[in-house]
């Protein structure tokens, strides 16, 4: 089962940032989706879903919102590369 979330937005909101409705709205959800995983409230699998993309695209998409596909601190870095 999926839910909704209705947002209001002013109509003349996608034209102001030169994009389609579609494209402005596909955006919204991403960045909502990007900042929620930013933050390790969701996984990237749940925020691909929510986005409405495939979890690689997802991946690969989050430069552009000025965030790591990993946040590693350099202690856990290390430990890893240890273990590895």
């Amino acid at each position: 089962m999926s839910l909704q979330l209705k947002i209001d937005y002013p109509e003349t909101l996608p034209d102001a940032l030169q994009q389609t409705r579609k494209q402005f709205e596909q955006e919204a959800k991403m960045a909502m989706a990007v900042k929620l995983f930013e933050m390790k409230r969701i996984s990237s699998g749940v925020a691909a879903q929510l986005a409405g993309v495939d979890r690689v695209s997802f991946l690969l998409n989050l430069h552009r919102y000025g965030v790591s596909m990993i946040d590693l601190t350099e202690e856990e870095l290390l430990t890893d590369l240890e273990n590895a």
